[in-house]
Parts: structure tokens; sequence; C-alpha cells
């Protein structure tokens, strides 16, 4: 259909959707909602909340759980018990109802929480109750016009992309959304409680590596989201103080721009109350609480960190506690966008290091891997985005974790006499000078999507040519090492520092990475300069 076609459509489905969408008497704000469905990838759906094919709605929501009901169906089996968990977004909880409800209906027992719980709660109590499958409603650090749903397997991981793609085939298939089993109220739905959540929080707290006493000063902010209850209760006994204008649930985010503690701004308000009082560290989680960003207090200011600081940082910690116990199967994960300062880290150690492609998911499988045939002997993972893991009781990046292991680590640097900052600077003087950061292009729309298609073909025709020194130029979706297929381009540098280039899966972007290895800061950011000065004249 045209996208005409289904906004007539879309005009019979209720009352409230029919005067939502003859409200809008911009052409394009129709164009946009109904030129093509809202796309369920592997890691399912994510858009702005609103009536459309293509936007985050009920009848988006429950075309895709009915499809993926279907699919989990399709792999026959008597499990039929599924974990569903949401965050604070706006309508987080009103989805997660319509999936209950769905699933109830085609005979599931869907086990939803009765509170908010961040994504790895969620991946934790899929196994945990032995579910065959769990849904999660964030959209993770989103702005507040975005809701998602995640899905995942039965080991806690996000759907891997042969089995996204089997269940994006039910979910093409439903056409008529008069055929979706919409249900309020089932005896098949059970409301989970604190019990599993209890039994989440002791598995987090058998991974601490340090509980010596230190006068360490912390200023929390979960930013709105989920992670308030869960955070604290792991930092108990520490002297955190909270951010009190974000403390509590708010799906409008409204002391924020954007609830994404990648971005500078996200963590201002919890810095100003860190500076009141004198605090050594400030932490702040996204509203699903699977990442974690930082500022460290040093020579009285303050130092924002990256995921690539922060990653190698606790890879350093975990190692340096876990060094009598490593193995030669121990083994830690990066993805290709991430610094290789943590890897240096991690083969000085000893250990084995292996890459996985941007996702968490593709942790997941390794960590699966590992479990189901004994290759390996799981430590540590993370990314560049902010998101960390030590355990094995997720299979997804867990911020609540991370965050009690950053305090722990920050505590064991001052009662040495050291900041996060001179532990960093160590690094380092011993494994050279990395200069790590990213920049992301908003590209919205039809025409943005276009765009983006278009930049990515530019940069595989210019090949090694892009900038002078580049000695080779990977296609990942040509197939590189064991990597799954996907459309990223790294631009390895004579000195093995590089850049990647990849489309965001989750936001109509285009992102560029940039690893610059060098002797001194200086020389870094001069470098860089140059890089991005070519990378800039080709996007905009």
């Amino acid at each position: 259909m045209t996208y005409k076609e289904k906004y007539q459509q879309w005009l019979q489905f209720d009352a409230d959707t029919k005067a939502e969408l003859e409200a809008i008497t911009d052409e394009a704000e129709i164009s946009d909602r109904f030129y093509k469905d809202l796309e369920f990838g592997t890691a399912g759906l994510r858009g702005i909340m609103g009536a459309g094919s293509n936007r985050m709605n009920k009848y988006t929501v429950g075309r895709a759980t009915y499809g993926f009901a279907q699919y989990v169906l399709s792999k026959g089996g008597d499990n039929k018990k599924i974990a569903i968990a949401y965050d604070t977004r706006n309508n987080s909880q009103y989805f997660a109802k319509v999936t209950a409800g769905i699933f109830a209906a085609m005979g599931f027992t869907a086990y939803l929480y009765e509170f908010v719980a961040p994504v790895p709660v969620l991946s934790f109590t899929v196994r945990h109750l032995g579910c065959v499958a769990g849904v999660m409603i964030t959209a993770s650090h989103n702005p507040k016009e975005y809701n998602g749903y995640k899905v995942y397997d039965n080991t806690g991981c996000q759907l891997n992309t042969e089995e996204a793609n089997a269940a994006l085939e039910y979910i093409n298939n439903i056409t008529d959304f008069s055929t979706i089993p919409f249900c309020e109220e089932s005896e098949n739905i059970k409301m989970i409680g604190e019990d599993v959540l209890s039994e989440f929080l002791k598995a987090v707290k058998k991974q601490s590596l340090y509980e010596e006493a230190s006068d360490l000063k912390i200023v929390y902010t979960p930013l709105h989201g989920s992670g308030n209850i869960p955070v604290r209760r792991m930092l108990e006994g520490l002297d955190v103080t909270i951010v009190k204008e974000q403390e509590l649930p708010d799906g409008d985010f409204s002391t924020v721009r954007s609830p994404n503690p990648e971005e500078k701004d996200a963590l201002t308000i919890a810095i100003q109350k860190a500076k009141e009082i004198d605090a050594d560290l400030v932490l702040g989680t996204d509203p699903d609480c699977d990442r974690v960003g930082i500022a460290v207090k040093h020579n009285g200011d303050y130092v924002l960190f990256t995921g690539n600081h922060t990653g190698a940082m606790l890879v350093n910690f975990v190692l340096t506690m876990k060094k009598d116990r490593l193995n030669a199967k121990s083994t830690m994960i990066k993805t290709i966008v991430t610094s290789e300062l943590g890897a240096d880290i991690g083969r000085k150690f000893g250990i084995n290091v292996e890459e996985t492609l941007t996702g968490f998911k593709y942790i997941g499988n390794k960590m699966n891997k590992y479990e189901a045939d004994g290759s390996g002997e799981y430590i540590i993972g993370y990314e560049e985005s902010y998101g960390y893991l030590v355990g094995n009781h997720a299979r997804d990046k867990d911020a609540v974790v991370a965050s009690m292991l950053i305090c722990q680590m920050a505590a064991w640097y001052k009662n040495q006499g050291k900041t996060l900052v001179d532990g960093l600077n160590e690094l380092y003087a011993e494994y050279g000078y990395y200069l790590d950061t990213q920049d992301s292009f908003t590209l919205k729309g039809q025409d943005g999507a276009e765009k983006i298609k278009q930049l990515m073909v530019t940069f595989r025709e210019k090949g090694t040519s892009l900038i002078e020194g580049i000695k080779e130029l990977q296609d990942i979706s040509k197939g590189v090492r064991d990597l799954p297929k996907d459309n990223v381009l790294k631009y390895i540098f004579e000195d093995d520092s590089w850049i990647a280039v990849r489309p965001s899966g989750t936001e109509p972007k285009i992102k560029v990475y940039y690893s610059i290895k060098a002797e001194t800061r200086d020389a870094a950011e001069l470098r860089l300069a140059k890089i991005k000065e070519v990378i800039h004249g080709i996007i905009k």
C-alpha cells in the first residue's frame, strides 16, 4: 500500500487513533508515519511513539508480539513461559501489558513485573524462571519521544540475526490488525515481585571484588530511570547522595535534554551536587539501567569519562583483583568499535581477547558458546557505548553490576591516594595514549535514510584512499574473520589507529568512530582534527 492508503486504513482502528491522525496537517508528517512499517531488527522495535505504521503504538507492539509469539510456538516444545519487563518511559507499562495480554491469549504464561525493572533484570529473569523468551519495553537512552521493544531468547540474550529474521517473517505476515488477540485481563498473566529482583541482586553481589573501608563520596543519579532502587541497594553501606531532582520516574525526563549518560550534559545536575558536597565520584544510569556514565573529581574539577575510559579501567581492575584465578580459558570480549586499550591490558594479563560486532547480543552469544562447549571462561565484556558486564548472571549489559564495581574501583584507588584519572594516566604511561571519540550525524525521515545509504556507498568506494596513511579497509559486510556480516566499514592506519563508519541500528543516524593512538595527547588531537575534517566534508 502507499502511505496514503495506510493512512486511510489506520483511520478505522479506533477513535483516539483517528483523532490523532486527523489532527495532522503536514503531509510530510503523514508520509513519515506511514512510508514504511516500523522495522523489527535484531534488537526488536524502536521508534517515536504515536499513531502510524512507522511509530510505536498499541498496534505495532501488538503486531510484533503476535508474530513473535507465533515464531516461538513454531519452534515446538512445552515451554510457554514468557518474562516481560519495562522501564520508566511514557507508555512502557502500557505496552508491557499489551504484550502480556497477547501472549496470555495465545496460551503462554506471561510473567510481568509489577514495577519498573532494568534490562539486566529482565535478562536474568528469563534464565531464573526458565522462560522460553523475554520482552523488554524500553528505548534505552533515546530521547523522550521514543520507546522500544527488545526480544530475548531462552538464555536471556537478545535474538541473533538468524532468529530475528525468522521472527520477522511471522510478523510481516500479519497484515490484518483485527486478527491480533488483544487481551486486557487473563489468569495466564502472573505478576513478578521483589523475590526475583532480590535473587538478581544476590547474583550481582557475588561479583564484588573490593570491600575495604573507604571515605569515598558518591553522587548517583538514575536520570528518572529504573536503576534507582537496584543500584542504590548495591551501594548500601557507602556514602551515596542521590540527585533528588532525578530520583523518581519521569517519562518526559524533564531535567535533561536526553537521558543518555554518553552525552556531557546528562550529568550536569549530578556534577553540581557533587561540587556542593565535595564528592569524589558521579554515577548516572540511563532509563533501562544498562549503561552507566561517570565523572571523577581530579585536581578540583570533575572529569567525564568515556565508555572506552571506564571499560579499560574496569578491565584492569577486574583482572588485577582476579589475577590468581585467571587461566588459559579466561576471556574478555569487546566490540570492533571499542578502543584497543582494554584489549592490550587483557593481553598483558595473559587472557584471551575476542571481538564482536556492535551490540551486546554478540557478546551474549559468545558467553552462551563458552557455557555450551567449554571453549572459554567469560571474565568481562564491554562496548564503547557505556555498556559493561561482569559475571554470568545476565546476557546483556548491566549498569547495576558496573556501578557497584566502579565504586569499588574508585575506593581502591582512593585508598592508594589516587583518583580514577590518576589510574587512567598510569595506563596511558604503560600502554600508550589512546584518543577515542565518535561523531553521530542525525538524518531523519525517508530522505535521511536514503542519504545514509548513499554515504555508505561513498565511503566504500573511497576505500584506502579515504585518508592518507590507511593500510586496510575491513568491509564487514563482505565477511571479516569470524564476524557476522554487517554494514560496517573499518579503516586501519599504518600505526594501528583506526576509524569505523556504520549506520545506527536503532536511530536515524550514521556514526563515525575514531581511535587515534599517539605518544602524546596533543599529537593525537592534532591528527584527529585532520581526520575529522575529511569525514565531515563527506557527510555534510
